[in-house]
């Protein structure tokens, strides 16, 4: 194939994508601000970006409105405690309150099955709002493919 079809082919490519992305935004419902409904998975792993991470789903919601937004928060290694009851980061932040009024605006929250056998996490003390889950990256792996958007603050 000489190199002008091999260029006009890649335009034509590239073309239909851009099409078919756009047809694919205008089947989403407009949410506020200009956005459209949003499926997104919010990744932490480390509870001293928990408090950040959370206050990005905080506004997240902000910005879209609660019905346009479908939002599970995956947790697991050091990120796990966030969704233990009583847990703090270095800075001192507590979570169950900001998990409870987040749950209450229809956030998700997962806790890994692995994390919680292998750090020895009390399930007694696991936040009500929080689903197990196998695996922590295998859900947001999972996730993805539903065509959730993965976010990692």
């Amino acid at each position: 194939m000489s190199k002008k079809y091999l260029k006009l082919a890649t335009v034509v490519v590239l073309g239909a994508s851009l099409i078919g992305c756009n047809a694919m935004d205008t089947k989403r419902k407009q949410a506020n601000n200009g956005y459209y409904q949003q499926k997104v998975v919010y990744h932490i792993n480390d509870i001293n970006h928990a408090y950040g991470a959370l206050r990005n789903v905080k506004n997240h919601l902000n910005a879209l409105g609660d019905e346009n937004a479908d939002i599970v928060v995956v947790t697991h290694s050091g990120g796990a405690f966030t969704l233990v009851d009583g847990s703090s980061d270095q800075k001192g932040h507590h979570f169950d309150e900001t998990i409870q009024a987040l749950a209450n605006r229809g956030v998700k929250f997962d806790i890994c099955a692995n994390t919680i056998r292998g750090k020895k996490i009390d399930k007694s003390k696991i936040n009500l709002n929080a689903k197990i889950v196998p695996s922590g990256v295998a859900e947001v792996a999972h996730l993805e493919q539903q065509g959730y958007v993965y976010i990692k603050p």
